[in-house]
């Protein structure tokens, strides 16, 4: 959500001018953290196709004090030769390898982690890694700033696939406007969903499109300042001030095309805990579709993820073809041999 209220909320200040434009920037500005990688980034200032991890975090959430996992994880990329942008969904609890974490050991285990482990870089890095790809830039929001948000454009539209209850908000079947109380209920039941957290992927990405469009429109207008207030605080980010005035001047349209996918795993469980795993047909496909998207050539994945694929298929009958709840091993990690069994060392 946070990427492209940005954008939204950079093309409202040419209607307000000067005054608007200072306070766009200081509530920005504040939210601006580089990573390591940060500096060697042209790509927005060059116009050309860009990938941003969108990370909603639940810091804070349920009297947390640490920092949290990433509840929720969306890869987008925008492109403004096609005018396009696709949303890509990557569930909280897909198995991989996670990457950037300094003095650590090999470390495989729910994909959420990353963030917790390394926070951003820790997670851009590790997406890379399981999908063989490039992203540009990161922005993360805590989830507590979305009702601030849905609030600062006066509701949104939402097309419920059922009807139910969460957290105090009651919800139809079909069309209807939603507060900022009732989005984040919206966005976060899973359990009474039929397609569990696939199903709360969809709703939070529809979230995403209905501000979107809603900023889109001029009735947003009037909400300027509240519409900063919202998202000042709250959010994280390590595109410049100047890069989101870019992305406004040259990447709006690709707003107003926008698609849905994600990347679909299979039930597994993993020393009595439940993970997705991600079959490498479907690494693959994401893959393709998120290089494809930015002008980049299709490559064969092969890494950590494919090969424990590879492995559990052949020593473990693991069968992906099968909705059957089945166990899936992390084998160790040989460099020596062309297969590897558990106890070999697990060191990088």
């Amino acid at each position: 959500m946070s990427l492209l209220i940005i954008l939204m909320a950079i093309f409202v200040i040419g209607a307000y001018g000067f005054r608007i434009y200072s306070q766009a920037s200081n509530a920005l500005g504040n939210a601006y953290h580089p990573t390591d990688k940060t500096h060697i980034s042209h790509t927005i200032a060059e116009g050309k196709p860009v990938t941003i991890l969108l990370l909603g975090v639940d810091t804070g959430d349920e009297g947390r004090t640490d920092r949290g996992n990433s509840d929720t994880m969306i890869l987008a990329t925008v492109n403004p030769k096609t005018k396009k942008t696709v949303l890509m969904s990557i569930p909280r609890d897909t198995l991989a390898e996670i990457y950037g974490i300094k003095n650590s050991k090999r470390v495989i285990q729910k994909i959420n982690s990353a963030y917790n482990l390394g926070k951003e870089a820790a997670a851009m890095k590790t997406v890379e890694k399981l999908l063989d790809i490039h992203i540009d830039h990161y922005v993360t929001m805590d989830f507590h700033s979305l009702p601030k948000i849905v609030d600062a454009v006066e509701g949104i539209t939402v097309d419920s696939p059922f009807a139910f209850s969460y957290d105090g908000s009651s919800f139809k079947k079909g069309k209807q406007v939603i507060t900022g109380k009732q989005s984040l209920s919206y966005a976060r039941m899973r359990y009474e969903d039929p397609e569990g957290d696939y199903g709360r992927q969809k709703r939070q990405r529809q979230v995403i499109m209905a501000i979107v469009k809603k900023t889109l429109s001029l009735s947003a207008l009037p909400n300027m300042q509240k519409l900063l207030n919202s998202i000042s605080g709250s959010m994280s980010t390590d595109l410049s001030f100047n890069d989101i005035t870019t992305l406004m001047q040259s990447y709006r349209d690709a707003a107003q095309k926008m698609e849905s996918d994600h990347l679909q795993g299979h039930g597994a469980t993993i020393d009595g805990l439940s993970y997705e795993i991600a079959p490498t047909s479907e690494l693959q496909r994401v893959s393709n579709k998120i290089r494809r998207g930015v002008g980049r050539d299709p490559i064969t994945l092969n890494n950590e993820e494919t090969k424990l694929n590879r492995l559990n298929e052949q020593y473990n009958n693991f069968d992906f073809d099968s909705e059957i709840n089945q166990s899936y091993i992390i084998y160790g990690k040989n460099v020596n041999s062309d297969y590897v069994t558990e106890g070999d060392s697990e060191d990088n």
